[in-house]
């Protein structure tokens, strides 16, 4: 099972959306098509009878109060005579008929008003889900440097306000994508039919008010799209700013920088407030100046329509009807509009997705040469190695770096800050490639591997200790799924952390915060070794793990390591000497050049920037000593 979820993490050609540098919509669709199917034919079903009832009503007004039926249609006649058996009978029958008709149609429209929304819904719920899948699953296969492309609150916004946008488009689609044109259509019919009957022009009316709020569409779609595309980036720095701030909150409250925080979270949700309220004042101009299209032509059909019914070219019902279907026609203008202003936010969000889904991960294992081969020795070398984070910058982060670590040996890394520890021992297990040379794991090209294979082969303990929601049994079985409690706690005693985890009321069973919060970062660090030595790896790598432990906790840890790691290659990155001064093999490095590499003793002889590092310890070392008993007394 874990294996099958890193495949799948690692495995870039698994059918993805992004593999000619475009999204297959249908993909999302296909699934669910019996959905896309029914909710607009149930849509129809609706529409018909929006169609029908008008004129049902007219005939009610027409022949049923008025009992005029000189005009009435021949096919009407023959229900008319069935309702009336005996001339002196009163059109109450037919009223009732006529009322049963459109009570008919309307539990018809009911069902499918309420059937296509369902069925609408459905389908663009599980459209959404999907899509949501993929773009968490893209996000799974990105390597460093892709993630380095988009800010952690831009992705959130993607996976979630985004991908809404469009299951809210999907969803008004095909509720409106037939309902609004089958509306518009049917109601330009009766309009027509009626106007050639009468022949009266009032249809005239409408080839005034659709064409101006045709253009009002336009105007508000071609002046909506580009504002909505920054609302949602306005988002992303609105989740970014949120996002950094509850991760830091530790920081923030010990720096007592909460105004500064409430400032800087105020400016930036006002941004995206100016920035909303600059997009919804066209949704909100959209409302009320298709009304006024809606009203004016309203009155212009009273208007004309009351002359036409004075002078007897109209009946009342046909004026009523008119009205209806006037009105339907411009609203289902106003329909098209709402979605046309929907779509303009869907193309926005979906532009953004398809970045994200578009964006090629710069690490698989497509052409790996042995994607069976899997890590047995641990042997790591490194021929000519040069690395830049920026491609198009001058300055290097490893300057042709070769080194050669033997399988089962334990090697100690030191240098200053930013001089390139990290990143010389991500290249291992591949979470940033190099730009020359090439670095080897057991004599093969680490490209040559499958990115599983190699990367089950490396434990690593990031310099971020990270740990999830969840209880410390959960977050120790990341490395080893199927582990049973034996298996933990003797991975949790070999990083001195059983004594601490069982110290809790729950012990293992503990329930630790989100990121850890409520564990201490010495803690924190032993929990992340633990996890990473139950992946009972060949390569161990720790990045500066042990910083926030004591020197007799990591005395005790090494010692674990030399007898319960005897055969697996341990690479330790560290800032301080004594962490590595045991170590086989000790590699100084300065500025992304390797600038010596022996044993404590050799170095020391040998390599000016090692005995500095050394001399300047242990002499901070001695400063920091205990002061004696007398001393002590004699301050106190």
């Amino acid at each position: 099972m874990n294996q099958q979820r890193l495949k799948t993490q690692t495995d870039a050609g698994t059918g993805s959306p992004a593999d000619e540098n475009r999204i297959r919509w249908g993909k999302y669709i296909k699934p669910y098509l019996p959905f896309f199917i029914l909710g607009p034919i149930l849509m129809i079903v609706e529409v018909l009878g929006e169609v029908v009832m008008p004129r049902l009503l007219a005939f009610i007004i027409d022949y049923g109060v008025k009992n005029d039926i000189t005009d009435m249609p021949a096919w009407l006649k023959g229900l008319y005579d069935l309702c009336h058996t005996s001339p002196e009978a009163t059109n109450g029958p037919f009223v009732v008929a006529m009322a049963a008709g459109m009570i008919l149609t309307a539990l018809l429209m009911m069902i499918g008003g309420v059937g296509g929304a369902y069925f609408g819904v459905k389908a663009s719920v599980n459209f959404a889900a999907d899509l949501r899948a993929d773009i968490y699953r893209r996000v799974q296969q990105f390597s460093f440097s892709n993630i380095d492309k988009f800010n952690t609150g831009s992705l959130v916004t993607r996976l979630t306000n985004d991908v809404t946008q469009l299951q809210n488009f999907v969803s008004t689609l095909l509720r409106m994508a037939f309902r609004a044109p089958g509306m518009l259509i049917g109601a330009l019919v009766m309009v027509i039919a009626m106007d050639v009957e009468k022949g009266t022009r009032m249809s005239l009316v409408l080839a005034v008010a659709v064409p101006i709020m045709a253009v009002v569409v336009f105007l508000l779609i071609r002046l909506g799209f580009p504002r909505f595309t920054a609302v949602q980036t306005k988002v992303d720095g609105l989740n970014a700013n949120v996002q950094e701030n509850i991760t830091n909150v530790r920081v923030v409250k010990s720096f007592v920088r909460e105004d500064y925080e409430m400032k800087r979270f105020e400016a930036t949700s006002a941004d995206l407030k100016k920035t909303g309220m600059s997009a919804w004042k066209l949704m909100v101009l959209m409302s009320p100046l298709m009304t006024l299209c809606m009203n004016a032509a309203s009155l212009s059909v009273l208007w004309f329509g009351g002359q036409n019914v004075m002078n007897g070219a109209m009946t009342t019902g046909d004026l009523t009807s008119f009205i209806t279907y006037i009105t339907q026609v411009l609203s289902s203008l106003m329909m098209v509009t709402m979605l046309f202003m929907q779509l303009s936010r869907a193309i926005a969000s979906g532009r953004r997705i398809k970045e994200v889904m578009c964006e090629k991960p710069d690490i698989t294992d497509a052409d790996a040469a042995q994607p069976e081969l899997t890590v047995q020795r641990g042997d790591v070398e490194f021929r000519h190695v040069t690395f830049r984070y920026y491609k198009d910058s001058e300055g290097k982060v490893l300057d042709d770096v070769s080194l050669s670590i033997k399988g089962g040996t334990t090697v100690g890394i030191i240098g200053s800050t930013g001089s390139g520890k990290s990143t010389l021992v991500s290249m291992i297990p591949r979470l940033y490639d190099t730009d020359e040379g090439e670095v080897l794991v057991d004599g093969v090209n680490v490209r040559d591997y499958s990115l599983y294979n190699l990367r089950e082969g490396v434990g690593m303990v990031l310099q971020k200790n990270v740990l999830f929601s969840g209880t410390i049994e959960d977050n120790l079985r990341w490395g080893d799924e199927q582990a049973d409690e034996a298996t933990l706690r003797k991975a949790a005693e070999s990083a001195q952390a059983d004594g601490f985890i069982t110290s809790f009321k729950n012990g293992y069973k503990s329930d630790l915060g989100q990121g850890g919060t409520n564990v201490s970062g010495g803690q924190k660090q032993r929990l992340c070794i633990a996890r990473a030595l139950l992946k009972k790896p060949k390569i161990l790598i720790l990045d500066d793990s042990t910083s926030a432990v004591d020197t007799a906790t990591e005395a005790r840890i090494r010692e674990a390591f030399r007898g319960e790691l005897k055969d697996t290659t341990k690479i330790i990155i560290a800032q301080r000497i004594t962490s590595v001064m045991e170590a086989d093999q000790i590699i100084v490095v300065n500025e992304g050049r390797i600038t010596g590499v022996g044993t404590h003793e050799e170095l020391l002889a040998n390599n000016t920037e090692y005995k500095e590092i050394y001399d300047s310890q242990m002499e901070a070392a001695t400063t920091a000593a205990p002061l004696s008993g007398k001393e002590a007394t004699s301050l106190g």
